[in-house]
This record gives C-alpha cells, sequence and structure tokens, in this order.
C-alpha cells in the first residue's frame, strides 16, 4: 500500500521492504494463482493487499515454470533452464544459426568445407575427367615412344589413390561440421517451441484468471444491486 510518510508515488514492496514508483510495482492480488502460490510458498505472511516489485518477480516466474515443466515432464535439463531463464526475463531465443555457423568456423573448417563444396560439384566432376582423359590420351598416343605414365598408368592410380585418401577425410569434416549445426538448429527449435508452448500456456491461465477475477466482480456488483433493492422495498413498505 502507499507510504504515509513518503509521496503518493511510492509503494511498499512486501519482498524487498522497499519503496518503489507505481510503474515499477504489481498489486498482488492480480498474480496468476500458480505464481501466487510460489510467492506464498516463500513468504507465508505476504500480505494479499500489498504490491511485489517487478525486479524480484522473474525469480518467481523462473521457479514457477520450472515447477510446471517438472509436473509435465519429469525433470529439467539444461534446454529446459535455458528457456525458463530466457522467459523469466523476457528474452528472445530465435537466433540465425546459419551466420553463427559461418562466423565461428577456423581456417581449418573453412577450408574443409570449400573442398568439400568443391568436390561435391558438377564443375569438379568435368574438371576431373578432362584431366584423366588428357593424361590417358597423352600417355597413349602423344607419348607412345616414350610415355612417362604407360599402360596401365601406374603413377595415375598412386595419384588418385593419395586423391581419394585426402579427400574422404575432408568430406566427413565438413559432414560433421553440418551434422553439428544441424544440432544446433533443432536445439534452438526446440527451446523456440517450448517457450511458445509454456507462453501459450502462462497465457491460457491469465486470460483464466481475469475472467474469474471479472465474473467475482460481476457476482459482488449483482449481490450489491440485490442489497439496495432490499432496502427500497423495506423503505417502500415503511
Amino acid at each position: 500500500m502507499p507510504n504515509n510518510n513518503h509521496s503518493k508515488e511510492q509503494f511498499f514492496c512486501e519482498i524487498t521492504r522497499k519503496y518503489f514508483k507505481e510503474s515499477e510495482v504489481i498489486h498482488i492480488a492480480l498474480l496468476r494463482p500458480g505464481l501466487l502460490a510460489v510467492v506464498k510458498q516463500k513468504y507465508p505472511d505476504i500480505k494479499m493487499k500489498g504490491y511485489i516489485s517487478r525486479d524480484v518477480l522473474p525469480e518467481f516466474r523462473k521457479e514457477y515454470i520450472e515447477s510446471v515443466l517438472e509436473k509435465g515432464k519429469g525433470e529439467v535439463t539444461k534446454l529446459d533452464k535455458e528457456v525458463i531463464k530466457s522467459m523469466a526475463s523476457h528474452n528472445t531465443l530465435s537466433k540465425n544459426i546459419n551466420s553463427e555457423y559461418y562466423e565461428e568456423r577456423t581456417f581449418g573448417q573453412k577450408l574443409s568445407d570449400n573442398i568439400a563444396q568443391f568436390g561435391g560439384s558438377w564443375k569438379f566432376i568435368i574438371i576431373f575427367f578432362s584431366i584423366l582423359l588428357v593424361w590417358v590420351g597423352i600417355n597413349s598416343y602423344i607419348l607412345l615412344i616414350k610415355p612417362f605414365d604407360p599402360y596401365p598408368f601406374i603413377l595415375l592410380n598412386l595419384i588418385l589413390s593419395c586423391l581419394a585418401a585426402i579427400q574422404a577425410p575432408i568430406i566427413m569434416m565438413s559432414q560433421n561440421r553440418k551434422e553439428s549445426k544441424d544440432r544446433l538448429r533443432a536445439e534452438n527449435d526446440y527451446k523456440v517451441n517450448l517457450k511458445s508452448e509454456l507462453e501459450i500456456r502462462m497465457l491460457h491461465e491469465k486470460i483464466d484468471n481475469l475472467m474469474h477475477q471479472q465474473w467475482e466482480r460481476l457476482l459482488e456488483i449483482q449481490q450489491m444491486q440485490l442489497d439496495i433493492m432490499e432496502e427500497g422495498k423495506k423503505k417502500s413498505k415503511r
């Protein structure tokens, strides 16, 4: 409630025991039932007609969301805790995975990605077969008298074996990077979906709470009207 010794714009927080502006507090009675239960669990003697600072609400909101997840899933993982922290502080979880993937690559990772990309293109296939045809043609016809790699092209086989031996692990490195990228994307999608689900659930709870409060107020108003009508009837009889 407002403090008589302070300005009318100052409100007393029942948790921090300090005074705040009206925009920095919220009436305790307006809290959602689940969030209010968490507050009462820690502060059983808290006054329902009092106020609570918005600065301390994220911690209670975090505990409440964590309890909701524990009831629904049975356990809270590291990813779940990141979602809870984001919801409590009202931060966004969506991020550009592709941007992070390309920005955090080392020189070796960039090189392996570029080699793997080039090795899986039609450009590489055309160049590769062109070199093979030229190699075989030179050693079969042009240098038939004294070829530097006569049939069965042992030197060519050695070069192709070395190329395959080097290209395979480079492609695997690139594939591992793509798997890491896919895993980051899947984790981000999971966190965003979980946060959306929890936000919708909290929104439904908040709407239900508001409707319940409005219904109680309507009943009070109706009861007041009935009392006024009863008093009017009594006065008319007199």
